[in-house]
């Protein structure tokens, strides 16, 4: 069980807080190309880490992401003008570059130098294969991007969804890969499905055992179950600092693909999925049942889905009666966000009772609340960090002997990179 003082350590990222500070080491998905499509068009407001920002696509290209709020008079400058390489301040045509530098201020005399001595809050990106990454660290110089593969090949897939809930219960979901038999699965009977394959090993026995292995970024966990007399049918994933985890895929190694739970702030959270894979497929899969509305112009109204906690998820209680569905909500996210969300929006971890296929969980926290007190108390920088090419890692599933070791029979899959920068 964990205390109410971990629980809170876990869950607030706002800045200054323990886990504010430990995420803001890292780059992070804010925004995708095609929200900023071209120079000089409308800003966006984004929330990241607690804080209310705007980003913008200046003359040039470049993409600047600065505080929401005109340091003279505080007005928001999202309703700014985009132009000649900075966007200017409609209330009194104070102007900023993508580095934040005030570089005109009208309302001052020619003779003035005070623009000189006005800088705004910005923080630099970095745009990779149609995803605009956001580093709000201290570092004067940011780290190198992490090597995650999914995001390393021109072609990749990219999906956004907005979560209702804090980042944690996302990526907690990600790592309880033993839900997905009984959740996603409960109806479904072996007689029903391929005699051999990965479904039918799940259908046939619900319950699972678990190895979990660290790692230099996280954690990697082996769930199996029994398959045939000599073997058993193996889910491998993994959780990688600070919030992202590549759940088990279909079979192993063929797929490089991560999530990431990015958090807006204490209560909402944009869900990444991002990768490619050697067949075809998948970016219509990962998108199963959901209807988008069109992107607003509000905090929270990007990658909203018309399933949602309002509707219930629009629950089918007659599919769900007669076993057509075992939860009765279309689609694979959301059943998971009708859990999550159904939790609160910040889940009360003090009065769970975890069991023994809930290790990965326990641990896992572990391991974060140990990474960011180590930075905290000491400056220890955090895993992943300075060692990028630490993420370079593969999920899925697989059928091994059962004498066999799950890690080292599978590395040449598990550390499979094929990326380029």
């Amino acid at each position: 069980m964990l205390s109410q003082a971990d629980n809170d350590a876990l869950c607030r990222i706002g800045p200054g807080t323990l886990m504010g500070n430990f995420f803001r080491e890292y780059w992070l998905p804010a925004l995708q190309t095609y929200e900023v499509p071209e120079p000089d068009c409308p800003p966006v407001r984004i929330k990241l880490l607690g804080e209310e920002l705007i980003a913008f696509r200046d003359t040039t290209g470049a993409v600047g992401l600065i505080d929401n709020n005109c340091p003279h008079r505080r007005a928001s400058l999202f309703f700014g003008r985009n132009e000649e390489s900075g966007i200017r301040c409609v209330y009194h045509g104070w102007k900023f570059d993508v580095n934040g530098d005030c570089v005109d201020m009208p309302s001052e005399p020619a003779e003035s130098n005070f623009k000189d001595k006005v800088k705004i809050k910005s923080y630099p990106t970095h745009e990779r294969n149609g995803v605009i990454w956001a580093y709000m660290g201290p570092r004067e110089i940011p780290p190198a991007l992490p090597e995650l593969e999914g995001n390393m090949h021109e072609a990749c897939f990219i999906t956004v969804l907005f979560r209702n809930n804090n980042w944690m219960q996302g990526i907690e979901g990600e790592i309880d890969t033993i839900h997905a038999s009984i959740l996603h699965g409960g109806h479904l009977q072996p007689s029903q499905l391929q005699p051999g394959s990965f479904a039918y090993y799940q259908a046939k026995n619900k319950d699972g055992r678990f190895k979990v292995k660290e790692t230099p970024v996280g954690n990697s966990y082996g769930m199996y179950r029994v398959a045939e007399e000599d073997s058993y049918y193996w889910r491998i994933g993994h959780y990688l600092f600070p919030c992202f985890a590549m759940p088990p895929v279909p079979t192993l190694g063929r797929e490089a693909r991560f999530l990431a739970y990015v958090p807006m702030d204490d209560e909402h959270t944009l869900e990444w999925s991002i990768g490619v894979r050697e067949d075809d497929g998948l970016a219509v899969a990962a998108r199963q049942g959901r209807e988008y509305h069109n992107n607003g112009t509000g905090w929270y109204d990007r990658y909203v889905i018309e399933q949602n906690w309002d509707n219930d998820f629009e629950i089918d209680r007659e599919a769900q009666r007669t076993m057509k569905s075992w939860s009765g909500i279309t689609g694979i996210r959301q059943q998971d966000m009708a859990m999550t969300e159904g939790m609160g929006t910040i889940l009360d971890r003090t009065s769970e009772h975890l069991g023994t296929t809930d290790q990965m969980i326990i641990r896992t926290r572990r391991k974060l609340l140990a990474a960011a007190r180590a930075l905290a108390e000491d400056g220890t920088p955090p895993p992943g960090v300075e060692n990028p090419q630490d993420y370079h890692l593969r999920s899925g599933q697989v059928i091994l002997p059962r004498k066999a070791d799950w890690w080292e029979e599978t590395r040449d899959r598990i550390e499979r990179f094929e990326a380029w920068r």
